[in-house]
C-alpha cells in the first residue's frame, strides 16, 4: 500500500478510519451477523485433541505453501516474452502481464486455502471451527478484496507513465524492479490468510 500511494496523489477526502472501522464498512448487518456467529463458534469451541493421527493429515502443508511461493515468485520475477524498451508507450502488454499473474495467484491460492480448511477440518473439532471462520471470511470480505487488487495496474500505469517522463533512458528497468515488487508485496497479501491457517495447525501441535 505505501508503495503505490506513493504513485497516485491521495485524494483530497481521504478518510481517517482506522483500518476495523473501514473493514466495517464492507460489512452489512446479514453479513456481520455471520461473522459474529463464526466468531462465537470458535470462541465456545474446548481445546480438543487432533482427531487424526500424527502425521496423517497436515505436516506436508507448511512445504506445499512454500512450494506455491516460490512457484508464484518464479512466475513475477520471469522476464516478459516482450522486455520493456526505452521508446515503448503503451502500457497494454504490461497490463495483459499483470492480469495474468493475477489471476495465476488467485487460482492457485484460493485452491491451496480450501486443501488447507479441508486439513483443519480433519484434524479436531476446534481446528475445523476456525477453517469455517475462514470461510466465513473469505466469502464476506473476498469479493472486496479482489475487486480493490484490480486496480493494481491502474498504478502501475501511473508509475509507468512517470517513469517515461522523469528517465527517458533508462525507465524500463526502475518499473520492471517496481513491477515485481509491488506483485511479490500482493503475494504476500494475498498468502496471508492461508499462511495464518497453516500456523495454527502447526502450532495445535500433535496428538502426544
Amino acid at each position: 500500500m505505501r508503495q503505490l500511494a506513493a504513485w497516485l496523489p491521495a485524494p483530497a477526502d481521504a478518510p481517517r478510519q482506522d483500518l476495523a472501522e473501514r473493514l466495517g464498512g464492507w460489512l452489512n448487518v446479514r453479513d456481520a451477523i455471520a461473522l459474529h456467529a463464526a466468531h462465537q463458534a470458535i470462541q465456545a469451541a474446548p481445546a480438543q485433541r487432533r482427531a487424526t493421527r500424527p502425521g496423517a493429515a497436515g505436516p506436508g502443508l507448511r512445504p506445499a505453501l512454500q512450494a506455491l511461493r516460490d512457484t508464484l515468485e518464479h512466475g513475477i520475477a520471469a522476464p516478459p516474452a516482450l522486455p520493456l524498451a526505452a521508446d515503448d508507450t503503451s502500457f497494454a502488454p504490461t497490463h495483459q502481464r499483470c492480469l495474468a499473474l493475477q489471476r495465476r495467484m488467485e487460482t492457485a491460492i484460493d485452491a491451496f486455502r480450501q486443501h488447507a480448511r479441508q486439513t483443519l477440518a480433519a484434524a479436531s473439532p476446534q481446528l475445523a471451527r476456525l477453517a469455517q471462520l475462514d470461510a466465513t471470511l473469505d466469502q464476506l470480505l473476498g469479493g472486496r478484496e479482489q475487486r480493490l487488487l484490480a486496480d493494481v495496474p491502474q498504478f502501475l500505469k501511473a508509475r509507468f507513465d512517470q517513469l517515461r517522463q522523469s528517465e527517458p533512458e533508462t525507465w524500463p528497468a526502475t518499473f520492471e524492479a517496481e513491477l515485481q515488487q509491488a506483485l511479490r508485496a500482493e503475494l504476500d497479501l494475498r498468502l496471508q490468510p492461508v499462511t495464518g491457517l497453516v500456523e495454527a495447525f502447526e502450532q495445535a501441535g500433535p496428538t502426544p
